[in-house]
């Protein structure tokens, strides 16, 4: 009862704060179109599918920061991905650990295939190549405009977003909706959770990690669940404070 009435009170708290944010920006908002129309042909407004909560798939909105067809280019950058390295790195880590005796155990796990003998080790780290990660951000991304660095480090190609909460697809805080191709790899247990909570325009992850070369895809995720578990409107509150400050960190990686 008590996480309905928050529910209820969180989407009327929305409705009027993104409203009045509505209002004030309008001036501002024709500003950024009309500048990303001088700088490319292409619209200004790019809509992309996402999945938020309770996978629900909807059209998000966002200021144009690519160059038209980036969605393309995906399978070319994929080398780049921050968090697949650090997947990577992470079972390197492990194997050394293994390699230099930290581990409290001695010895390899040997795995038996049809047609050989592997260490698991190994294993598992030629399944997280293979695989890949589930979420996508690239460092030094060429697909991204002159005006598009900076709309993205501010966080300014977000605010059509806003039109989002209106509608009811997100709200001001919650897990980031994420694009088709990364929601259909969180298909565990854990990593499913985080669709319990309402998708949002910030987050718990925003203020914490957002902008770091160092953030894995795991504690991505866990900061995703923790939210879906322990959302409030006091958190929610904490979250929107800490938000303009976040707004400016480097979006590089």
């Amino acid at each position: 009862m008590r996480r309905k009435l928050e529910l209820h009170i969180k989407r009327v708290f929305d409705i009027v704060a993104a409203s009045l944010l509505l209002l004030l920006l309008s001036p501002f908002l024709l500003l950024v179109i009309l500048l990303l129309k001088m700088e490319s042909r292409a619209p200004a407004i790019y809509v992309s599918q996402r999945v938020g909560a309770n996978y629900h798939i909807f059209d998000l909105y966002k200021f144009r920061s690519m160059i038209p067809d980036a969605d393309k280019q995906l399978e070319m950058l994929k080398d780049k991905n921050m968090y697949s390295s650090r997947r990577t790195l992470e079972y390197d880590k492990q194997e050394a650990n293994v390699t230099a005796g930290v581990e409290e155990h001695s010895g390899s796990v040997l795995l038996y295939q049809d047609d050989r003998v592997v260490d698991e080790n190994e294993y598992l780290r030629e399944k997280a190549i293979k695989e890949g990660s589930a979420f996508k951000k690239f460092g030094d991304d060429p697909r991204i405009t002159k005006l598009g660095s900076f709309i993205r480090n501010t966080s300014i190609d977000e605010l059509p977003q806003l039109f989002n909460i209106i509608k009811g697809d997100m709200s001001l805080v919650g897990n980031r909706p994420l694009p088709l191709y990364e929601a259909e790899k969180l298909t565990t247990d854990f990593a499913s959770q985080r669709f319990l909570a309402p998708a949002g325009l910030t987050g718990l992850w925003q203020i914490t990690k957002r902008g770091k070369a160092d953030m894995t895809e795991e504690e991505r995720v866990a900061l995703d669940v923790q939210y879906a578990r322990e959302f409030s409107l006091w958190l929610d509150i904490k979250i929107l404070f800490k938000t303009i400050p976040s707004m400016f960190q480097n979006e590089s990686v």
